[in-house]
Parts: C-alpha cells; sequence; structure tokens
C-alpha cells in the first residue's frame, strides 16, 4: 500500500498519530445497546481481543468484543510497527516455567519467539489484510558487550535451524545496509517482520466480523457480573456469555481487587518525519526495521511513504512527555546526520503495560471469567500467540496456558503509588548498567 495521508474526523478519538492519519479504513462499530447473547464476550479491542476474537469466531464460537473507544485505540495502534522474536521475560519464564516443563523449557520459549509471526503472516494472507507488512530487521550493537551478546544469539539461531533468515554483520556490513556510523555489528534478520499495526488490528477485526463476531465500539464495561451465568455491563446494554475474558491491558480499571498492583503503565514516545524522497533509499536502502541493544533502546523503520518512524526512550511515571519531537529530535540526528532539522509531521505517545517480571499474566478471575495482559513493550507479536493461548483454554485445551497461569507475578501494594516510581528506579538502575556493559 502506498499510504495516503488522510483527514481524521473528530469521532474517530484517535490518537493523531501517522498510523491514525493512513487507514485504509476507519472503523463505525455500534454502540452496545440492549441485551446480546454471546458464547464468549472480550472487552477490550487491541490486539489481544482481536485476535483471540478471529481465533474463537474460526471455530465457530458466537464472539463479542466490547471496546471503550475504537478498534486498535490503545497501544495496538500506536506501536513502532515491528515484529520480532524477542520475549519481555524470557529469562524469568526460563526460571519460573522449567518446574512446569523441565528440561523442554528452552524448546518451549524458543518457539514460542516465532510463532506470533506465523500467525500474523497467515491471516495478513488469509484475509487479505492491507498493512505494509514487509520481511527485513536489524538488531544493532553499538558497543563490544552487545556485540558478544548478539554472536551468541546469532549461533543458538543457527544451531536451531535459522541459517537461513540470519546473518552476522559486522560495521562495514551493518554500513551497506544503513547509512549510519552508529554501530559497531548487527544481527540482520529476514523472518522478522515491520508492518502498519493499526491497519491490522482493523484488518483482523473486519475478519472476526465477517465470521459473525458482533463488535461494539464506545462501550466501556462498567461491571463484570461473575457467577454461573456471567455477564458484561455497559451504560446502555448488557452481553450475557458462557465466558468472559478481559483483554483491556494498561487501559482500564476494571477488578482492581485482584489486579490492581499487577501491571503498570509506561509511555513510550514515537516520531515521524516528513516524506524523506531520495534520503530514505540513502539511509534505509533494504527498508529494514532496527533497533540497538540497550536496555532502553530506540527503534525505527520507513513508512510506505518514505517517512522515517522513530521511537526510543520510555517515561516510566505513566504520564505524557509534553514535546516527544524535541526528546526524539537529538536520537534522529546522531543515528542519521543527513536528518539534522528534518520536519517532523506527526509525534504521538503509546501506554505500554509493563509488569515488574516481564512475563505476560494470563489467569482466572473467577470460573469463567479469564484476563490476559501485560506484554512491556513486545506486543505485536506476543499478542497473537496469547490469543491462541487464550482461544484454546476457552474452547478446553488448557496446555500453555497452564504453563504461564503458574508463573508467579509480583503484586505491588498500592497499585500505581509505588509500581510506577519502582519501574522508574529499576530502569535508572539498568541504564547505570548499561555503561558497565
Amino acid at each position: 500500500m502506498n499510504a495516503a495521508i488522510k483527514n481524521v474526523t473528530p469521532a474517530a478519538v484517535r490518537s493523531p498519530s501517522y498510523y491514525s492519519a493512513t487507514l485504509n479504513e476507519e472503523t463505525d462499530y455500534p454502540t452496545l445497546e440492549g441485551t446480546v447473547e454471546a458464547d464468549v464476550v472480550i472487552i477490550g479491542g487491541g490486539f489481544t481481543g482481536v485476535a483471540t476474537a478471529v481465533e474463537l469466531a474460526e471455530r465457530g464460537l458466537k464472539v463479542a468484543i466490547v471496546e471503550t473507544n475504537k478498534i486498535g485505540w490503545g497501544a495496538a495502534g500506536r506501536n513502532g510497527g515491528q515484529v520480532t522474536g524477542s520475549l519481555s521475560g524470557d529469562e524469568a519464564m526460563r526460571k519460573q516455567m522449567r518446574n512446569t516443563l523441565g528440561a523442554e523449557v528452552d524448546d518451549f520459549i524458543w518457539h514460542l519467539r516465532w510463532r506470533g509471526h506465523e500467525i500474523i503472516k497467515s491471516r495478513v494472507e488469509k484475509y487479505g489484510i492491507q498493512c505494509d507488512l514487509k520481511h527485513g530487521h536489524l538488531h544493532a550493537a553499538m558497543k563490544d558487550s552487545h556485540m558478544k551478546e548478539l554472536e551468541a544469539a546469532y549461533e543458538e539461531a543457527v544451531r536451531r535451524g535459522m541459517s537461513q533468515d540470519v546473518s552476522l554483520l559486522d560495521a562495514s556490513g551493518v554500513r551497506e545496509h544503513l547509512g549510519s556510523e552508529l554501530y559497531c555489528g548487527a544481527i540482520k534478520n529476514t523472518r522478522n517482520m515491520h508492518l502498519h499495526p493499526l491497519n491490522l488490528c482493523i484488518g483482523e477485526a473486519k475478519a472476526a466480523a465477517s465470521l459473525g463476531a458482533l463488535i461494539f465500539e464506545n462501550s466501556e464495561v462498567l461491571e463484570i457480573i461473575h457467577g454461573a451465568k456471567p455477564a458484561v455491563v455497559t451504560a446502555k446494554g448488557r452481553i450475557n456469555a458462557k465466558q468472559v475474558m478481559l483483554a483491556g491491558d494498561v487501559y482500564h480499571k476494571l477488578e482492581q481487587k485482584k489486579l490492581k498492583g499487577m501491571i503498570f503503565p509506561a509511555m513510550g514516545g514515537i516520531v515521524t518525519t516528513a516524506p524523506l524522497g531520495d534520503l530514505a533509499e540513502q539511509i534505509n536502502p533494504q527498508d529494514l526495521a532496527v533497533y540497538d541493544c540497550r536496555f532502553v533502546l530506540d527503534y525505527y523503520r520507513l513508512t510506505a511513504d518514505k517517512r522515517l518512524l522513530f521511537g526510543g526512550g520510555c517515561n516510566y511515571s505513566g504520564r505524557d512527555s509534553r514535546d516527544i519531537a524535541a526528546e526524539l529530535r537529538p536520537g534522529i540526528e546522531q543515528t542519521f546526520p543527513q536528518l539534522k532539522g528534518v520536519a517532523i509531521d506527526f509525534q504521538w505517545s503509546c501506554a505500554m503495560g509493563i509488569v515488574i517480571n516481564r512475563i505476560p499474566q494470563l489467569g482466572k478471575l473467577s470460573d469463567n471469567v479469564w484476563y490476559c495482559q501485560g506484554y512491556s513493550g513486545h506486543g505485536i507479536a506476543t499478542t497473537h500467540i496469547m490469543g491462541e493461548i487464550m482461544a484454546n483454554a476457552l474452547t478446553g485445551t488448557l496446555g500453555h496456558y497452564d504453563t504461564f497461569a503458574a508463573c508467579k507475578h509480583i503484586k505491588v501494594p498500592l497499585g500505581d503509588v509505588f509500581g510506577n516510581p519502582m519501574l522508574a528506579a529499576g530502569m535508572w538502575y539498568y541504564q547505570m548498567m548499561e555503561k558497565l556493559r
């Protein structure tokens, strides 16, 4: 797709981002009114909710999605658009899951890394979703210690049969792929992908609707009814269902008695430049997505209309930055000096749901009310993996669900009062450790 900037009406209620300005089509699902019956009702119209809905609808279940704002309104429609094999919390997973998986834990985590890619690629092809899907990614090293980590990752990928997908680049090799002197090496990975996430999310919702799923926007859930006949209640309606799934990530305040203090918002900033014309070919001739090896990293890629989309840093206070462009411009110009003074056309923030140990949180609030949340900045691939796992669990296959549900999580007293300062202190520590790597 060649992206075209469109006017977004105030009724769209979306962040004024590059993504919302280049939608294939705006959503216009009804507000929930009256009483509706369903097999499963999902609260939240982001990637977790929509991906799970597609899975369930494909299996013949009657599914309903209830979204407070618009499909893809939150992090699903505001992220960096990179689909990579990185799993947040993989080391914590390995330690905890060894209790249930034993010697199979390493293989489980490795295959989990790539399952999201398979789901997304297959779904885009099956339903004809236009979301600028492209392959190619660089994980870039900024110093020798980073390079040692990449060498180990490369060796594991080759050992596991990915020699056709990965190559290890030195500094001169990176310069053949990027017009930047910033990096001393990288792993090039052609299995990793990048895409327009909002168009993907809206396209998947359209696929779910084509299979019979009911979707309601502008319908905030005020209460979840537990018991033998669970339901969700909004200001104007109610959905009775056999099962309820809460998939609102960090954007809701439901079920605080059990969920408060488990997940915290961190605000990431992203900007998009004016179209770069011939400069796009100079700085990124192979149209690759890129992120570096730092704990608090920069990430970027070209859009379909040859803008640089660049994100970085993270505000762990849970509050928005006042001038994202001013914060990210130095990173852009350090990476690509040839872009000094480039116009920035879009800037926006993205609230990420951060889990203290970085393991996605899957569980039950009661016998037939489930939740799934917490991707800690690695959401596109991981949400699709979790959507499959949750759909399996909701239809009686609990294996992978049980593996995640058995993981122990830190619940911070008083929730956001202590949680976000704890995250900020933790990231300050990691940034200090970065200097010693």
